[in-house]
């Protein structure tokens, strides 16, 4: 099983996880062109990927599915929320409608989908596996909660949201609304956020975790790294960053 972003941030989100002979993009927040470009980067064509799966409706996630996924004749899978949220007639032309609460599978991938506080209409995080090994990702979710800590406990890897420092939101030039929105219950993660989760849930077959979805201007990877390597009792090299330019090369869980 491996795992390898395509980008991560407010301008678009990506994520390819691969298990045995399948594979699956979790969110499609770039053009079709862009996505093509960035899984070439992968050495994967579009045509390799067996489904799109969606987080939610806002277009930093959202923004590129339909078209990809109509062109390469893709099936998306997401909420009945999310597509009712951001489907028009006829766009997402092969949906299949999930339950936030009841695994499934494409082809390899065991999908293990969860729901999570966010200002979208139904929004849905997920966990991977190949029947040995497990991937979580959690982002666009502004605060914790028992069932979430319980899905990201005694995961092999972990990729999480890291948007903001709240000290470098709250002093920043944003609106004040943007700013409470950002910083509420149904808004994103900030680093100490994060640190507190990661502390939260069992630690013990951690071999990567992957600060992720991190502002340009309210946050620094070095900020968002030793939060998270403080809650590990880690290194602060040992945490890698997804970029919104590069994401991250593929990491393997063997």
């Amino acid at each position: 099983m491996r795992f390898a972003s395509l980008g991560s941030g407010s301008e678009g989100n990506a994520l390819v996880v691969e298990a045995g002979q399948s594979r699956v993009l979790l969110d499609c927040g770039f053009s079709a062109t862009e996505t093509v470009r960035r899984l070439a980067r992968l050495a994967l064509e579009p045509l390799a990927i067996d489904a799109v799966l969606v987080t939610h409706e806002h277009a930093d996630h959202v923004g590129g599915v339909a078209r990809f996924a109509r062109r390469y004749g893709i099936p998306v899978y997401l909420s009945y929320g999310t597509y009712a949220a951001a489907a028009t007639d006829g766009e997402f032309c092969d949906a299949v409608i999930i339950d936030s609460h009841t695994p499934f599978a494409v082809g390899d991938v065991e999908i293990f989908p969860y729901p999570v506080p966010h200002d979208a209409r139904e929004p849905t995080q997920f966990v991977f596996g190949d029947g040995a090994r497990r991937l979580g990702v959690l982002t666009d979710a502004g605060s914790s909660t028992p069932h979430i800590e319980a899905m990201l406990s005694g995961l092999d890897a972990l990729v999480i949201e890291c948007n903001h420092d709240r000290e470098l939101l709250l002093a920043g030039n944003y609106p004040e609304h943007l700013k409470h929105r950002i910083s509420g219950r149904y808004g994103h993660l900030d680093n100490g956020q994060a640190a507190q989760i990661v502390a939260r849930i069992d630690q013990q077959s951690l071999r990567h975790v992957v600060a992720a979805h991190l502002s340009r201007k309210n946050n620094r990877p070095d900020l968002a790294c030793a939060a998270l390597a403080d809650a590990l009792g880690c290194t602060v090299d040992w945490i890698g960053v997804a970029s919104q330019q590069d994401g991250f090369d593929w990491r393997m869980l063997d």
